[in-house]
């Protein structure tokens, strides 16, 4: 086979049921969620920063 290449048949089974899933060991991702805020400062202008693009397109 060649890059890129695969059994067409393998593509037909692919679905998972409820009864293939493991959640005794899953991970609850709600825990996780942020509530906050998330700010930052780029500390440089539109001008700067295009001008330093075009410094990294020319190197």
């Amino acid at each position: 086979m060649g890059f890129g290449s695969y059994d067409e048949s393998e593509q037909d089974n692919q679905s998972l049921d409820s009864e293939d899933i493991d959640t005794e060991e899953s991970l609850d991702t709600g825990e996780f969620e942020h509530a906050g805020d998330v700010s930052y400062e780029i500390g440089a202008s539109n001008d700067e920063l295009l001008d330093r693009l075009q410094d990294i397109k020319e190197q």
